[in-house]
């Protein structure tokens, strides 16, 4: 038996719904009781870890009907229909339709327990393999959003699940192109919210004659041509997540106004004076930095320090070279299946060459390149005129054979979805090999 399991008990008769909850109790459930289906519904819900043990003859909703809605908010909940001796075809109807078991009066409290325990073990079982895959979709999906088998890398995954299980305000700071929105989204979807909206807005690109319409909505005729009633985004992304793209760029009085959200965690449409509470997770994406700019007087500071709970820099791509070639097959891969096309071959030269280059546009811009890539729309990778020099120029032999062993490791460490075995066999060394050269690079 499952230790400590909960059972929901539902019967009209209450001399019947003690002894029965006497007994449930004994074996050591945990038991709630309810007095009809109505009452019993609203103990209810997708995430309910035990078993319901309901009558089939009640006043108002019966046992038919109350299955059927039990089966409605999730069609995995065990339901044990107790029946009198005319019931029993019905109750056989009720399994057909979804219920776990039925018992027939009179049973022993030791029929109803084991009966219970083979409902409440079938439960545990659902919620434990909803949890896992719920877990390993969450994972999967961050190494699909931040590729790259660095270092640095791995400390943003890091700062990311750590993140996402708290309700912690966050600025994310990086240079244009750099992914401030995969992250912020790889935040959202790592987190509670995961199932809430996600909204982006980017301060940067709206007039600031409507930017504040677009934050906090609007009641009609607040202002000439506010003709309908309008949600804000900041009410839209209630429970869920809001994402401030270029908030560097918004105007100081309206950061005046944002800081009162943040702090009373309510927001007041625009013609109206009744606030409206909200659950809003903020994250910020800046490419400047907004310490400084609120240090001269162009950033509030009060606004800097409240958003700053937590701060995650995203290094530039020169920054984590090793990380190029992970990233371009990633990024070629969906480019293929975007355009419907075959993965192009990827030669080592290539992606040495690939790391040579300083990628001002980070990972917007690797991404154009493996789309033309992966269209035939770029016959330059070897034409030096479309290879601006990087990281390799002014290199000695010694430092570019070591560029160009660590670029085809970390190549051939993508192409194989990082899987050690078949790495060591195409470049043709030993497993302990790999594995020192792979320390020495930090791959």
């Amino acid at each position: 038996m499952a230790e400590a399991a909960n059972v929901l008990l539902v019967d009209d008769d209450p001399d019947l719904r003690h002894a029965l909850a006497q007994g449930l109790e004994l074996e050591g459930y945990r038991v709630e009781t309810a007095s009809g289906a109505v009452e019993a519904l609203g103990l209810l819900t997708r995430n309910f870890d035990g078993a319901v043990v309901s009558d089939i003859r009640m006043p108002g909703l019966d046992g038919m009907g109350f299955l059927a809605r039990v089966l409605e908010i999730d069609p995995a909940i065990p339901v044990v229909l107790i029946t009198g001796h005319g019931d029993v075809a019905l109750a056989v109807q009720a399994m057909r339709a979804g219920a776990y078991d039925f018992l027939e009066k009179p049973f022993t409290p030791g029929r109803l327990a084991e009966t219970v325990s083979r409902a409440t073990e079938k439960r545990s079982l659902v919620i434990e393999n909803r949890a896992l895959r719920e877990a390993q979709s969450r994972g999967d999906r961050l190494d699909d959003l931040i590729v790259g088998p660095s270092r640095a890398m791995e400390q943003l995954r890091a700062q990311v699940r750590a993140i996402a299980a708290t309700d912690a305000d966050v600025i994310v700071e990086g240079e244009t192109g750099s992914g401030k929105e995969v992250v912020s989204r790889a935040i959202h979807h790592q987190s509670s919210r995961c199932n809430g909206p996600f909204v982006a807005i980017n301060c940067g690109a709206l007039p600031a004659e409507i930017i504040e319409s677009e934050l906090f909505g609007h009641e009609r005729g607040a202002f000439t041509g506010a003709g309908e009633r309008r949600i804000g985004r900041i009410e839209h992304a209630s429970g869920g997540t809001l994402l401030l793209d270029e908030i560097e760029s918004m105007p100081l009085d309206l950061q005046v106004k944002l800081l009162r959200v943040f702090e009373e965690r309510a927001v007041t449409r625009l013609g109206s004076n009744t606030p409206l509470a909200i659950d809003v997770r903020f994250i910020a994406a800046t490419k400047a930095d907004l310490k400084a700019l609120s240090e001269a007087g162009k950033f509030r500071p009060d606004l800097y320090y409240r958003l700053n709970v937590v701060h995650i820099r995203i290094p530039p791509l020169r920054d984590h070279r090793e990380d190029i070639g992970a990233v371009f097959f990633h990024l070629a891969r969906e480019a293929a299946g975007k355009y419907r096309r075959e993965m192009p071959e990827l030669p080592a030269a290539l992606l040495q060459r690939l790391q040579q280059r300083d990628w001002p546009g980070n990972i917007r811009e690797l991404r154009n390149a493996a789309d033309r890539f992966v269209l035939g729309l770029w016959p330059g990778f070897d034409d030096d005129a479309n290879l601006p020099n990087g990281a390799g120029a002014g290199m000695g032999l010694a430092e570019q054979v070591s560029e160009f062993e660590r670029s085809a490791i970390s190549s051939a460490l993508a192409r194989h979805g990082q899987r050690i075995k078949p790495v060591y066999e195409e470049l043709g060394i030993s497993r302990k090999t790999l594995y020192e050269k792979m320390r020495r690079y930090g791959l």
